[in-house]
């Protein structure tokens, strides 16, 4: 059975001091271009692209003044777009923020890549939980993040009514983005120059949605995506993120410590979602001397390195045990994130994809057109269709 893997491609990497290590431009289009491309030659399942509303910040709420990393970022968005034409192969997945973004936007924008990358766009849905991030937009006051987390039992945050609001309207995102997505059926645009009809207006559809949160008519102002509907992900850690990724997502990114966890995490899971596809976060160092580039670079940082994931140092073919031992446990596919680019990018897509496909756990070459073709996932008819 093949491995899906992913990587998570974030500025010069994903420790703070890679940039320091590294002749890269974080803002220039050659840098994305030449990360992507490597990773379709390597025949990487998709890359997620990071973003956010605020700068990156050390602080659990708000701007830190650091200097020493790196701080802004395209568009992922539009980035994902411009990269687009670059590729044929691999799926594009750029993070857009749910809370402080209307879904009617944030749907044209992923239909749009769907259509210029030919059916390989994706969508991580991502909360704005910040009140930094709130103040910004400027509609709406939140509560600091880091009252809440340092309340009595702060660390779990699913009881709280406004982070389960914050989950709440984003499920209605989603919700309204796919509605919309099924506004246009497929053979809405006629293009009959002898009769003058360029759209069938009685294949467009109004989505009438009301929430408590959205109220949002429809239709679509873009033809329905080549994949009917992109495929949605989501990063999630705990009860709450799961019941949100189950009910909304198509992939979800987990983020176990070891192989034991991992099961435990399918587990719960697969009590809520028997379809939901399930990719672990590794954050990795590759090469021999792995541990070494870490430590050099924590000692840039003057920290040692955390992270939400696990953070592995070792050779490509450790990686390779390591990943078949979590796909034991139930694990589909990994999101890996380099700890430094383009080094670490590299030795995923030649090194770990080989060590890979030599246990015959890796693809030869791309067996699909579209991202739902890579990932397994069906075709979804218009649910306005259906209805008529």
């Amino acid at each position: 059975m093949t491995l899906h893997l992913a990587v998570a491609l974030d500025g010069a990497g994903w420790h703070p001091a890679a940039w320091r290590e590294s002749a890269a431009d974080v803002f220039s289009a050659r840098h994305w271009a030449g990360l992507v491309t490597e990773a379709e030659r390597g025949l990487l399942d998709f890359v997620t692209f990071e973003d956010s509303l605020g700068l990156q910040s050390t602080l659990p709420d708000g701007d830190d003044d650091r200097t020493d990393q790196v701080r802004g970022r395209f568009d992922a968005v539009l980035l994902a777009s411009r990269l687009a034409p670059l590729t044929s192969r691999i799926g594009l997945v750029p993070t857009a923020t749910v809370t402080h973004t209307e879904p009617f936007h944030v749907a044209i924008g992923i239909a749009t890549l769907d259509h210029v990358s030919g059916g390989r766009a994706g969508w991580r849905a991502q909360l704005s939980p910040r009140a930094s991030e709130a103040r910004l937009v400027g509609r709406r006051e939140f509560p600091p993040l880091d009252r809440l987390l340092n309340r009595p039992g702060g660390a779990d945050l699913s009881a709280d009514p406004h982070v389960r609001d914050l989950f709440a309207e984003a499920a209605d995102a989603v919700e309204v983005s796919r509605r919309l997505w099924d506004s246009w059926e497929d053979d809405a645009e006629i293009r009959d120059v002898s009769t003058g009809r360029f759209i069938d207006r009685d294949k467009l559809h109004h989505i009438d949605f009301s929430g408590r949160f959205f109220s949002v008519k429809g239709p679509s102002t873009t033809p329905r995506p080549p994949q009917g509907r992109p495929v949605v992900t989501a990063l999630a850690h705990a009860r709450l993120p799961y019941e949100f990724a189950a009910g909304a997502a198509d992939v979800v990114y987990v983020t176990p410590q070891s192989a034991e966890q991992a099961r435990a995490i399918v587990e719960e899971l697969r009590g809520l979602s028997g379809e939901l596809k399930i990719f672990a976060d590794l954050l990795v160092f590759l090469g021999e001397d792995a541990a070494g580039r870490k430590a050099r670079l924590d000692e840039l940082a003057g920290a040692e390195l955390v992270s939400d994931a696990a953070i592995f140092t070792g050779t490509a073919g450790e990686l390779a045990e390591l990943l078949l031992e979590w796909r034991q446990a139930g694990i589909q596919g990994f999101r890996l994130r380099p700890g430094a680019l383009p080094y670490d990018l590299e030795r995923i897509a030649r090194e770990l994809t080989a060590e890979l496909r030599g246990r015959g756990a890796f693809r030869h070459a791309y067996e699909a057109a579209t991202l739902r073709g890579l990932l397994g996932l069906p075709r979804p008819g218009s649910r306005y269709v259906e209805a008529r």
